[in-house]
């Protein structure tokens, strides 16, 4: 046997073992990712909202909350998070250092919770009873920084404005202290977080292995055979 045809069948052997070993590998289709360039423009979450052209009742008092409210409740009513406080500039980020809010509060200054509940969410209002407890409360103690300093329309205002968000009320009419009593908060029931399926255990390192083992068998088989002949040949 010449020495081409030698290197012949041995680049054959070689791409037949290539191939069966391709044949058990699941390399996976390597998808081209294209950036999106997002055109929308940034949001300011701190920015006062906007009012529509005829506002309702809470519509005013997404105003009153965003001026009273969302400096320690949250943009979302999500409270005092640490990612709310992103949203501010770095250096008005941690409330409670001295000279701030903390201990030591600037001159005339107060100090403020470090625990911020949400206001809105999933059982965010249950620990009142009804609109019309709501109401008081945060006429009486809020905001926090200048209790009663609301006046009554605004406090209602406010009031419609959690309710609308926390989906309690339609805000079709006008919510006061007639019908108050009758928007009640009622406490759902804990639902049971449902048990994540198992995932499938992968076999892949020992299908990898076979698959190298075939491939090596079958290209140490035609090298046998082709040394077999050339000694033959000789």
């Amino acid at each position: 046997m010449s020495a081409r045809s030698l290197i012949r069948l041995i680049l054959i052997s070689f791409g037949i073992a290539l191939l069966l070993a391709g044949l058990f590998f699941n390399t996976g289709a390597v998808a081209s990712s294209t950036t999106k360039i997002d055109a929308s423009p940034t949001v300011d979450r701190l920015a006062e909202p906007t009012l529509p052209a005829s506002p309702s009742q809470a519509d005013v008092g997404a105003q009153v909350y965003w001026l009273s409210c969302l400096p320690c409740h949250g943009d979302k009513g999500q409270g005092l998070t640490d990612e709310f406080r992103a949203t501010y500039p770095t250096e008005e980020q941690y409330c409670w250092e001295s000279g701030c809010h903390g201990k030591r509060p600037y001159e005339e200054g107060f100090t403020i919770p470090e625990f911020i509940p949400s206001l809105i969410g999933s059982g965010a209002l249950y620990k009142f009873t009804d609109a019309a407890q709501l109401n008081s409360y945060i006429r009486s103690a809020m905001p926090f920084w200048d209790p009663g300093s609301l006046t009554a329309e605004q406090a209602w205002q406010v009031t419609a404005f959690l309710l609308r968000e926390n989906g309690i009320w339609d805000d079709r009419t006008e919510l006061n202290e007639t019908n108050a009593g009758n928007v009640t908060f009622t406490r759902q029931p804990l639902t049971p977080l449902p048990t994540p399926p198992q995932l499938p255990v992968e076999k892949r390192s020992g299908e990898n292995f076979w698959a190298l083992f075939l491939g090596a068998v079958v290209l140490f088989g035609v090298l046998f055979f082709i040394l077999r002949r050339s000694r033959s040949a000789a």
